[in-house]
């Protein structure tokens, strides 16, 4: 070996990679790296529509819960034949709310402001008292109209004692319940607060107005005095802007059109619901058998036609309602058809879409149940209905 051939072998040795060298590999990571994001990207995307999904699924069995439970208990305190479809005045101050036609569970209620297009609105009254939904009877009323009853069992009423709430009532005459409610039109039952129970008589219950002329002139006697507890609920449901949101009649005047986007009257309950739909339950065969005149008292019918009478009501038990969720991310590659329910088609045409993407680009889910009215099944049938 010469003496210049280890140092030109070390110098070969250390001179590194090469420029092209580098480039190469630079060119291979660079690949590698844009495989890698886009397989990042690819998971990503598949987890949030699949985590999305999961969201609706959960976000709709939830609302749907909610709703089950309040139909469950809707005309609790409020059924009984002379009080159901009744115009109740809710209160005077600080300005009067009124709420026609008070029944268990309306579709569509008048006074309701409509939800997004396509949908239904819900409203559900039940009250929490324990005493009979059928009333208790009036045996006098001081120098009527007066705000002093005399009842049959003042046991069943509250006044206001140290943290116990008084409670709402409602003084209704019995008339014949056949047609809706015994009231003119136009009149309305105050519902008002107990001021005190067995003043001036054991047996007496003043209320805290002037009450309504709740019983027949001449017929002291042929009155009820309906108790709804100290925390009634009234409750009305409509989808706004993609939500499910809900208005408490008892805070509120829910019927005020210009509120219907306010959402501390309209408070959100469930994001991303799209559509609620409704229907009620009728029986409408005739009396089987003719001699017991009792009705089947099993549905029959489906339809949104809302009772007008106490006779309609006693044979309306049980409403059927869907919620549609939808999940929070669009998927460009699934485009949706409508759905449908028990009802038939469910029209999401018109819901509301992120940018550059249609209501087809979304996934839906459809919750839907049949929820008995029981608190109008235990009541029974309206004779002569």
């Amino acid at each position: 070996m010469s003496a210049f051939s280890l140092p030109s072998l070390q110098r070969h040795r250390t001179a590194g990679f090469s420029l092209v060298e580098i480039m190469i590999a630079l060119v291979i990571g660079m690949l590698a790296m844009i495989v890698i994001l886009q397989v990042f990207s690819l998971f990503e995307g598949k987890k949030r529509t699949t985590t999305s999904g999961n969201d609706a699924t959960n976000t709709g069995a939830i609302a749907l819960y909610e709703l089950q439970r309040n139909i469950q208990h809707s005309g609790y305190d409020i059924s009984a034949y002379n009080l159901v479809g009744c115009n109740v005045r809710l209160r005077t101050a600080p300005a009067t709310v009124n709420l026609p036609a008070m029944a268990p569970v309306t579709i569509n209620h008048a006074s309701i402001p409509a939800g997004d297009a396509h949908t239904d609105t819900l409203l559900l009254v039940y009250g929490n008292a324990n005493g009979g939904a059928e009333g208790d009877g009036i045996t006098a009323q001081a120098n009527p109209p007066d705000n002093i009853y005399t009842v049959q069992s003042p046991n069943a009423f509250h006044a206001p004692v140290g943290t116990q709430l008084a409670d709402y009532v409602i003084a209704e005459t019995k008339a014949h319940p056949a047609a809706s409610c015994s009231l003119p039109a136009a009149a309305f039952l105050p519902m008002v607060k107990i001021v005190s129970v067995g003043v001036g008589g054991i047996n007496n219950v003043a209320i805290s107005a002037t009450g309504q002329a709740g019983m027949a002139p001449g017929s002291p006697n042929n009155g009820s005095l309906y108790n709804l507890g100290s925390a009634p609920v009234i409750l009305a449901y409509a989808i706004r802007n993609g939500q499910l949101t809900v208005c408490d009649y008892m805070a509120n005047d829910c019927s005020i059109a210009a509120n219907k986007n306010d959402t501390t009257i309209w408070v959100p309950i469930a994001d991303n619901i799209v559509s609620m739909l409704a229907e009620y339950g009728h029986d409408t065969l005739t009396t089987v058998p003719a001699a017991t005149g009792q009705t089947s008292y099993a549905v029959d019918t489906y339809d949104k036609t809302t009772p007008t009478s106490s006779c309609g009501w006693t044979r309306t038990l049980a409403v059927r309602i869907a919620l549609v969720a939808r999940n929070v991310m669009p998927d460009k590659s699934a485009p949706s058809a409508n759905p449908t329910w028990a009802g038939g088609a469910i029209d999401l045409t018109s819901t509301s879409v992120a940018p550059n993407f249609t209501w087809q680009n979304y996934r839906y889910k459809v919750f839907q149940t049949t929820v008995p009215i029981r608190n109008i099944a235990i009541q029974g049938v309206l004779s002569g209905c």
